[in-house]
């Protein structure tokens, strides 16, 4: 996430830009989050406020950025006797409503449990509690977008690209990249990036061939996906007795999201995967709260992420979410490198701003300018979905309601040209399952870097839930006969 949005600021301020991504877009850590735009209620425990209100000042900003893949959400705090105090909560909801601002988002309230309908799936002990706002978004899809927008406006975006050697000369730097294919090609660049994630510190050492000055911790969190437990739009997030929280969240229509664990990790950020003791975790915490218990037979899915964060000698989960931007070199006497270490989600945009003003003077560039600017799909006003969904249809008869909202969620403002002329079934090709059809494939191999199924199945959709066996085999055969030369045609024609 952070890699693709600096790109994307960097190419908009003129200067020429190539990202490496090892693998595909979003194949680590940023398809692993909690998939939330927030403030991070939490923190504010922590004293992080300075932190808590950049990213609540972001909420709204990213909001008008993708309103087709950020969305609000109303959360709800169902209030632990034995935990927190009441008035605690209320000063903390307090702070979290006016230390950022808002626009669009509404107030927190107390709610009365047993008449309000998110108190229907809770036990009944539970009579009373909070309800704020935060933001949804697909974790997966702001990276591509990033993307995809600093592609248009120059930027040259590999993946399945692997860096392997980074030499230091006076005033630049000569970096060699190997793609899946072998080929190999050496660039020189004024200044150097690394913005590996869990990555960055084998980075420094194996490629760039230097120790990292920063202090690192790697920390993993884990999710899971059940069958839908409620039937209502809204969140809940739990207190825990052991400080922590956990959050349940409505995902993909008809499942519940339950995360995350905040571990300490060891090893290959790549190899990371959910424990058993992890999964026991979640289904505990949150069958404390909800009249149905979850068990570990539940479970449908999950995922897991590492994030590289600064150690300051705390608990897992207290360690900040806060960014470090670690620049060495001034760009005139020494090529410029800067590392980014740490962040979230929510700050991505604001990380990338910083990122190019720390380098802004080992180069000329333009004005901060992203504050302001949608993404690809987006340009429209929240809740404007609707309308861009009955453009769709109107263009592309051949969908239905249902389809036709799944993929403004997806594609927003660009669905009716994908899908523009599809007047019949046959207009969308081959059918692979969960409502995927042919012309989308062919839109995420040529525009968005799909390669293979489990690009298209879990990331770029989260259609993976609901295909099977048999689907997926259709879908690796097809792109096995289609998309070999997929590196060579993304078309700008759509954008």
């Amino acid at each position: 996430m952070n890699g693709c949005g600096i790109a994307r600021d960097a190419a908009g301020r003129g200067l020429s830009v190539l990202l490496a991504e090892k693998g595909d877009l979003a194949s680590a850590t940023s398809s692993a989050s909690t998939k939330l735009i927030h403030g991070g209620l939490r923190y504010l425990e922590n004293y992080e406020f300075l932190m808590v209100r950049h990213s609540l000042r972001e909420r709204e900003t990213l909001l008008r950025m993708a309103p087709h893949i950020i969305w609000p959400l109303r959360f709800v705090l169902p209030h632990h006797a034995g935990l927190r105090p009441a008035w605690l909560i209320r000063l903390g909801l307090f702070l979290y409503d006016h230390l950022g601002g808002r626009d669009v988002l509404p107030a927190s309230r107390g709610i009365d449990l047993r008449r309000d309908v998110a108190g229907d799936a809770l036990q009944t002990s539970y009579a009373r509690g909070f309800e704020y706002s935060d933001c949804w978004a697909d974790d997966t899809r702001l990276v591509i977008l990033n993307a995809m927008d600093a592609r248009q406006r120059g930027a040259r975006i590999l993946t399945h690209t692997t860096v392997f050697s980074a030499r230091r000369a006076a005033s630049h730097w000569s970096v060699e990249f190997k793609d899946a294919n072998g080929r190999t090609e050496l660039i020189e660049a004024r200044a150097l990036v690394n913005a590996a994630g869990p990555w960055v510190g084998s980075v420094l050492e194996q490629t760039v061939k230097t120790e990292s000055r920063a202090n690192m911790r790697l920390v993993k969190g884990s999710h899971i996906i059940v069958s839908k437990l409620f039937s209502h739009a809204k969140a809940y997030l739990f207190q825990n007795a052991d400080g922590r929280i956990v959050f349940a969240i409505p995902f993909e229509d008809d499942f519940t999201l339950i995360g995350t664990t905040d571990v300490d990790y060891a090893g290959d950020p790549g190899d990371a995967h959910i424990d058993a003791d992890e999964i026991a975790y979640l289904c505990n915490a949150v069958s404390a709260y909800f009249r149905t218990p979850v068990t570990s037979d539940s479970v449908i899915w999950s995922y897991s992420g590492v994030r590289a964060l600064l150690d300051d000698g705390g608990a897992a989960q207290t360690v900040s979410r806060d960014y470090v931007l670690d620049l060495n070199g001034d760009g005139q006497s020494e090529a410029a490198l800067l590392n980014v270490c740490g962040g979230k989600l929510t700050t991505f945009r604001r990380l990338a701003e910083a990122a190019l003003d720390k380098l802004s003077g080992a180069m000329s560039m333009g004005p901060a300018w992203t504050s302001g600017a949608a993404l690809p799909g987006g340009g429209f006003p929240p809740g404007g979905a609707k309308a861009i969904a009955d453009a769709l249809q109107e263009t592309a008869p051949a969908i239905d309601a249902a389809l036709a909202r799944r993929l403004i969620r997806t594609y927003g403002a660009l669905a009716p040209k994908i899908f523009e002329g599809a007047r019949a079934s046959s207009d969308l090709g081959a059918a692979f399952g969960g409502g995927l059809r042919e012309r989308e494939v062919r839109y995420l191999v040529d525009h968005e870097w799909a390669r293979t199924a489990e690009d298209i199945l879990w990331r770029r959709t989260k259609l993976g839930l609901r295909v099977d066996s048999a689907s997926v085999k259709q879908l690796t055969a097809w792109l096995r006969e289609n998309a070999d030369d997929a590196t060579d045609r993304h078309s700008e024609a759509l954008l």
